[in-house]
């Protein structure tokens, strides 16, 4: 057999039918229906406690932190009350021993400092005042919460959130593992450091990134037909949608604080990542089998190890070591030279992080899978600088291509089963009506558009409006036109279905989306409206 033909046999193994989508989209439906029963379920349905989505006339300047997977985002947004923000932000690595620090007390202190720099760089005026106002008042006297930043706080790890500025971690995703933290709120540890530092900031929201990226989308698309879902497809993956509060019947037996009812909606965030742990239709090859063993969470997050960049590359890898090890197949070694069109043998360090786990990042796939040169010239560059691999051929930059777009597109078809499943669930496709305007979006705050956005085909009051994030999405080639094969092979939605769901990236969701629900609290905390206008668009 020749590399190609083992390649393709590899390949293979990533391949996800139609009849798969289905089935996966059916089982979907029935754990989405669990988790809103109750409290436990495989699928988390977390209610947010946000019932309202913004209308593009809000203001003022708001903070936002985001800790989202590998990196941490201090932002503050200034809304212009147009459906446009200006944006002023900063990112940090999180290091890798914080990661899995022994106490919590080490990231939260490390998260308050980035806060601390931030302040001191970007709103010095503002944060010496502060400061020294909060070292000279008296603990009886207090401090005025008019004079502080009030901050929404994106935290993409499952929580059982308790009410708009309450959550405690129920477990940890993405690289994660702080068991001192698991069960605590994770609003009070990051407000208890911020203290420890005299900062004025107070944590007003806990903010999911799915729902941050939903309200975004709501803030900078107005007078649109109401966004129906936020998702992230990025380091890790999650969703956030507009359920109907009737469906919600685990909210009757749940302790949290007190919420808005005169809309009839909330904003449930799924923890799809979740989705299938038990794997009765998820697909399971040797290399999802592999990496899910040797990771710190074996045996859930099923549906994330499967389609978010945390873990694709590495699938990719262990894809790449079995053919290596198949002692019949010349796949990236050479009997001579004379069999390689470089004419050179193929090396590979012994240093490459080919031979370490996660040494493989998700940003090679999409790389190698966009290079249609004639020799894959960009592909045996990306091998030869990220791995080491000095001298590939011809045919092994064409496996390697092979092998990188079967996993980024069994990624998007087993996300289209996501969208698929809460469009039909919802019977967003069933609605006659929805409360639509024409209003052109102003340049500042438009999310970027993907070419479905623009179609003049489908009539506004049909659209269905889905918001998306993440560097999944949006870098990798062709992914949303393989997501969208796949919803076109769902019968309940079919081509014309399809045609009616406009994906639209929100960019800064995270940020700007954790400003307006720190705006909503701040707003509800006062027990008056100051720049929310009368009535904000129901969720529907």
């Amino acid at each position: 057999m020749s590399l190609m033909d083992e390649a393709r046999q590899v390949a293979a193994e990533f391949e996800f039918s139609a009849e798969a989508v289905n089935k996966g989209v059916k089982e979907f439906i029935k754990e989405m229906d669990e988790g809103l029963q109750k409290v436990g379920a495989t699928m988390s349905q977390i209610p947010t406690y946000v019932t309202a989505v913004p209308n593009g006339t809000e203001k003022g300047l708001y903070m936002a932190v985001d800790l989202g997977g590998t990196n941490f985002r201090v932002c503050s947004i200034h809304l212009n009350g147009d459906t446009t923000f200006s944006l002023t932000q900063s990112k940090v690595a999180i290091p890798r021993e914080l990661m899995v620090a022994k106490t919590a007390q080490e990231l939260f202190s490390f998260l308050a400092r980035q806060i601390q720099i931030f302040l001191k760089t970007h709103h010095e005026e503002h944060y010496e005042a502060g400061v020294r106002r909060r070292k000279t008042m008296s603990a009886t006297e207090g401090y005025k919460d008019e004079e502080s930043f009030y901050l929404g706080f994106t935290f993409s790890f499952p929580v059982d959130q308790l009410g708009i500025n309450s959550g405690k971690l129920i477990r940890w995703t993405k690289g994660f593992d702080i068991q001192d933290a698991v069960g605590k709120d994770v609003c009070a540890l990051l407000q208890e450091e911020i203290d420890k530092l005299h900062l004025p900031v107070k944590v007003a929201a806990l903010v999911n990134d799915t729902v941050g990226t939903l309200m975004a989308r709501s803030y900078t698309s107005p007078g649109k037909t109401g966004t129906l879902l936020g998702a992230i497809f990025g380091t890790g993956t999650n969703g956030a949608y507009v359920e109907r509060l009737d469906k919600v019947k685990k909210m009757a037996a749940m302790n949290g604080s007190d919420y808005d009812k005169s809309t009839g909606e909330m904003i449930i965030n799924t923890e799809w990542g979740s989705f299938d742990n038990h794997l009765s239709v998820l697909p399971n090859t040797p290399y999802d089998e592999e990496l899910d063993k040797e990771s710190v969470n074996p045996g859930i997050q099923m549906f994330e190890k499967r389609i978010s960049g945390m873990f694709l590359g590495e699938i990719l890898r262990r894809a790449m070591l079995s053919m290596m090890n198949r002692s019949h197949v010349a796949f990236l070694k050479d009997e001579h030279s004379g069999v390689n069109d470089v004419h050179s043998t193929t090396t590979i360090d012994d240093n490459s992080a080919l031979y370490k786990q996660w040494g493989l990042d998700t940003s090679f796939l999409s790389i190698v899978s966009e290079d249609h040169s004639p020799s894959l010239r960009i592909v045996r560059q990306t091998l030869d600088r990220d791995l080491s691999i000095n001298a590939a051929s011809f045919e092994d930059a064409e496996a390697v291509k092979l092998l990188a777009m079967a996993i980024g597109k069994r990624a998007a078809r087993l996300s289209a089963i996501a969208l698929g499943a809460i469009v039909i669930s919802t019977g967003r496709l069933n609605k006659d009506s929805i409360n639509t305007s024409t209003t052109a979006i102003t340049a500042g705050g438009k999310s970027p558009e993907t070419k479905a956005e623009t179609s003049e085909a489908v009539k506004e009051e049909d659209v269905i409006d889905i918001g998306v994030d993440g560097s999944v999405v949006e870098y990798y080639p062709g992914f949303e036109d393989y997501l969208r094969e796949a919803l076109r092979e769902i019968p309940e939605i079919g081509p014309e279905g399809e045609k009616r769901i406009r994906i639209g990236i929100a960019k800064d969701g995270s940020g700007v989306g954790a400003a307006l629900i720190a705006l909503v609290a701040r707003s509800a905390e006062k027990s008056q409206l100051h720049n929310i206008p009368a009535r904000a668009h129901s969720l529907g």
